[in-house]
């Protein structure tokens, strides 16, 4: 007979990342922290997937409009890094420093999520009182509340789980949270889908609200009895903080990380010009229904954990970064000229194929970048957390602007197709479209260009291993 202990010990084993769990973070509270990880991909689906495909077709709120809307929680990610340093130096009488900023966060993304279908209604006009400008302020605080919401509670729930994880395990442990958030959307992608198939404006305010229901709960569950109370002593409030200014001037001494930083920017912008339009597209140009191009968003997370795979695999190998990295553009290049046919071959198919190429090719640029930045040569003052606080804010910024300019260029280009600009063989719905994947197309072969001189200058260095460990991985 085969003992209790044994069966358990094997059971433990046969888990997924049941090796991330420690005497200071057992399993079972590991997992249950993971859940603010779900909150925030659920968040996400709704802001990058099923809202901007809603308000463009269902509710003919101009693409340009919707790509601004959807750029606010974006373009504040920068702001993480002071969320985070916030966190790292709250004083709290009962010496709380995560759980507080885990709480208001949950509130904000709940109060975004509550208040933001009547917005978009009144936006779109779709009231017996005409909202006039207070549509787009209602609609844009939305947003904001909804982004500001989702940054703060993911900054301070993954410090929590890196305070409470032991030094062994704490890059398995982010890793986790990383793969729950893409779960999360996956996962929500699907349901989401399902309830919206037969869509009303009544059903809208539903699900949307439904999901701010869910994040609170889901949020409480994750951050009860998870942090431990210790007062500050009296030394550690008087020590000195270090200079921004100083570490910044360390920082960009490097001509290296500064190309990286260019890099980042410009492979950003060539994969997130698609975000604001990959669903109406399907929905406008294939005919697809909600429900199906929701599907969207679940087929980008598993391309999305595919290439987290891959990557993975090729840094233990010892594959230099930079090299992954253009592994991914190439990527990129395929999946959007299969985006590009899917219209004039009617191949939903090949449109699916292209959206999981796409999390393909964007997953593994991140984590090359990622490393690099982790890997990169800096001196002085400047550390590490510096470093990818960077990699953070260049993709942040290059993500917000892209999308943006996504929807302004879609909507420019049919603009001038359907007054006759263009000429007559131009006059599609679907020109918009492609001038924008053609655009993505060029700027990765732009990113391969810039991305050349760091693989001539690595290679003339000696190969190491490159361990995935992704503890300051800001998701």
């Amino acid at each position: 007979m085969i003992p209790k202990q044994a069966i358990k010990g094997m059971t433990l084993k046969m888990l997924p990342f049941a090796d991330a769990a420690s005497d200071s973070l057992p399993l079972p509270k590991l997992l249950r922290l993971s859940l603010f990880q779900i909150s925030v991909g659920m968040a996400a689906v709704m802001l990058l997937g099923t809202l901007n495909r809603v308000m463009i077709v269902e509710l003919s709120v101009p693409a340009i409009i919707v790509a601004l809307m959807i750029a606010i929680p974006v373009l504040i990610a920068p702001f993480r890094a002071l969320l985070g340093f916030k966190s790292d130096n709250y004083r709290s009488a009962i010496g709380w420093k995560r759980v507080p900023y885990l709480w208001f966060g949950s509130l904000w993304q709940f109060g975004g999520l509550a208040i933001m279908p009547m917005a978009l209604l009144a936006l779109a006009g779709d009231t017996e009182i005409d909202a006039g400008f207070f549509g787009e302020v209602a609609a844009a605080l939305a947003f904001l509340l909804t982004g500001l919401g989702m940054h703060m509670t993911q900054t301070a729930g993954l410090a929590l789980a890196a305070d409470r994880a032991s030094e062994e395990t704490r890059a398995k442990v982010v890793s986790l949270l990383y793969v729950m958030f893409l779960l999360g959307m996956g996962f929500s992608a699907l349901i989401i889908g399902t309830l919206l198939r037969d869509y009303s404006s009544l059903l809208l305010v539903q699900v949307v609200q439904g999901a701010a229901v869910m994040t609170m709960i889901l949020n409480i569950i994750a951050l009860w009895k998870q942090e431990k109370m210790s007062p500050m002593t009296k030394e550690q409030r008087a020590a000195p903080q270090p200079s921004f200014s100083n570490a910044w001037r360390d920082l960009t001494k490097n001509t290296d990380m500064l190309r990286l930083v260019v890099t980042i920017f410009l492979g950003t912008m060539a994969f997130n010009m698609q975000d604001v339009l990959l669903e109406p597209y399907g929905g406008e140009i294939l005919g697809l229904s909600v429900s199906a191009t929701t599907l969207l968003t679940a087929m980008w997370a598993g391309g999305a954990l595919l290439g987290f795979g891959l990557a993975a695999r090729w840094l233990s190998a010892g594959i230099d970064p930079y090299r992954m990295g253009a592994r991914g553009v190439i990527v990129g290049v395929a999946a959007f000229s299969a985006v590009l046919l899917s219209a004039p071959l009617a191949s939903p198919t090949l449109f699916y194929t292209g959206a999981a190429l796409i999390g393909l090719g964007g997953g593994l640029f991140a984590v090359a970048t990622l490393t690099a930045a982790m890997t990169i040569n800096i001196s002085g003052n400047a550390g590490r957390g510096l470093a990818l606080g960077v990699w953070g804010a260049a993709q942040a910024t290059g993500a917000g602007l892209s999308i943006f300019i996504g929807g302004a260029t879609r909507d420019l280009i049919n603009s001038a197709a359907n007054s006759g600009l263009l000429g007559n063989v131009l006059q599609a719905p679907s020109i918009g479209y492609s001038v924008v994947y053609q655009i993505e197309i060029i700027m990765l072969f732009i990113t391969l260009i810039a991305l050349g001189p760091l693989v001539r200058t690595k290679s003339l260095t000696s190969q190491t291993r490159h361990s995935l460990e992704l503890t300051d991985f800001p998701t």
